[in-house]
């Protein structure tokens, strides 16, 4: 029988695993297998760095090398990783919470820098694992455990963060759109840069439990309807695009040289002193 991708990146004994049905985690985690694989990375030099957090937990699962770090810390030990070892392809994956709470001076500050890492921030509106509290995500007026009356704090936009802050590869995918999903991972892989990928997935259990969205299928039928690829929303005007979510690609630069690179550089010229 012929190998399956996944029979090579996952740990069968680790399984099954423990997010809720109907979560976005699982196709985050196939999507990211799929991108490692058409990538052409050898699986013995790659390192998936996590947080804390549902989505963190996938580390656990994956047989590659693995890190999984304190809460909001993954950028930084991510960044220890590839500048001890540049020739390592180094994979992040965190939570709207951990990545852009605690961890948001970390993520400014690896865009700012542009090492080269892909962070996979997976998006679903709400603290999952600490039992549904409002992220920095967290879309007004909705409910979580915290903001019974619905959240009053104005979220924030992945996407315009990490490209305000430096990024040179950003980009949103949805797990409704698992292939469209992988293709941006695996473009944010190749990318020599600082990748950033907003995947936006589902807290079924919680986010969709409080605000009364339905079972998983109809949570994830709501992306058809919220979503708007990115050349599409650039012929709408601003009212067209109350509430919906726009994905695809929105910055891929090349203009910017990889901070290893430049650090390499240093070290080179220190040396000739």
């Amino acid at each position: 029988m012929k190998e399956h991708v996944f029979d090579r990146y996952l740990r069968p004994e680790k399984l099954k695993t423990m997010w809720c049905p109907g979560c976005g985690n699982g196709i985050v985690l196939q999507a990211i297998i799929r991108a490692l694989d058409e990538s052409g990375a050898d699986p013995d030099k790659v390192v998936v760095v996590s947080g804390v957090g549902c989505s963190s937990r996938a580390v656990n699962y994956l047989n590659t090398c693995g890190l999984h770090t304190n809460h909001g810390r993954p950028i930084a030990y991510a960044t220890g990783v590839k500048m001890a070892n540049p020739a390592l392809t180094v994979v992040v994956i965190t939570g709207d919470g951990d990545c852009t709470s605690i961890g948001g001076n970390h993520f400014i500050h690896g865009c700012r820098r542009n090492i080269d890492l892909t962070v996979v921030v997976v998006n679903n509106d709400n603290y999952g694992m600490t039992g549904g509290q409002y992220s920095p995500t967290t879309p007004l007026d909705a409910m979580t455990k915290t903001s019974v009356y619905g959240s009053y704090e104005p979220p924030f936009d992945v996407c315009e963060l990490a490209a305000g802050a430096g990024a040179t590869y950003v980009a949103r995918g949805l797990t409704y759109y698992p292939v469209q999903l992988k293709n941006v991972i695996l473009n944010g892989i190749r990318h020599k840069g600082f990748s950033v990928i907003d995947a936006m997935s589902d807290c079924t259990s919680l986010y969709g439990r409080l605000n009364r969205l339905g079972d998983a299928p109809t949570m994830m039928k709501r992306w058809e309807e919220k979503a708007v690829p990115l050349a599409k929303a650039r012929t709408l005007p601003p009212e067209a695009l109350a509430g919906k979510i726009v994905y695809g690609e929105f910055v891929r630069s090349d203009a910017r040289r990889e901070y290893t690179e430049k650090y390499a550089e240093v070290i080179r010229r220190a040396q000739e002193v």
